[in-house]
């Protein structure tokens, strides 16, 4: 079992690789089964000891477009992230909205495009990040997401941070 896992996480991790260069127009994939993808993030998140990161948008969306670049141009981000975090892009587009899997993370898209949603490996939401919050004129803020990461994966929740 502990194998099959382990053969899962690495089949998902080649797709996570290669999902790092794809191209602006289809980082997000209205076909896709984020039901599936979801629940394999988790099980991956869950193996490696992480978080699961969710980007919520779509292809039409020049913000989450913009997201995704700055995090790949910044490597310094694109570091921390994969470091804390399972990374999965649920689409919402006119083709799919995955409205079921909003409801249950509290309708995030309240907040505008792109939207994150931070789970820990067992499924709960931790965090609605309204992304906004993380711009700088027409771009997005290094510092302000570098920050976002840090307080909101797997080791800002260690209790020996908190014992004094």
């Amino acid at each position: 079992m502990k194998r099959l896992l382990l053969m899962m996480a690495a089949m998902i991790a080649m797709g996570t690789a290669q999902a790092q260069h794809k191209s602006l127009d289809s980082i997000y994939n209205p076909a896709a089964d984020a039901r599936a993808d979801l629940k394999a993030a988790l099980q991956k998140a869950s193996i490696e000891k992480k978080h699961v990161l969710l980007q919520i948008g779509g292809n039409w969306c020049i913000w989450c477009r913009r997201l995704y670049k700055f995090v790949e141009d910044h490597p310094k981000l694109t570091e921390e992230q994969n470091k804390n975090f399972v990374v999965y892009h649920l689409n919402y587009s006119k083709e799919n909205k995955n409205l079921d899997i909003l409801k249950e993370l509290g309708y995030p898209q309240r907040f505008g495009f792109p939207v994150l949603v931070i789970l820990d490996a067992k499924g709960n939401r931790l965090h609605t990040q309204n992304t906004g919050l993380l711009e700088s004129a027409d771009s997005y803020d290094e510092k302000k997401i570098l920050e976002m990461i840090r307080q909101w994966g797997p080791a800002a929740f260690d209790p020996v941070l908190y014992a004094n």
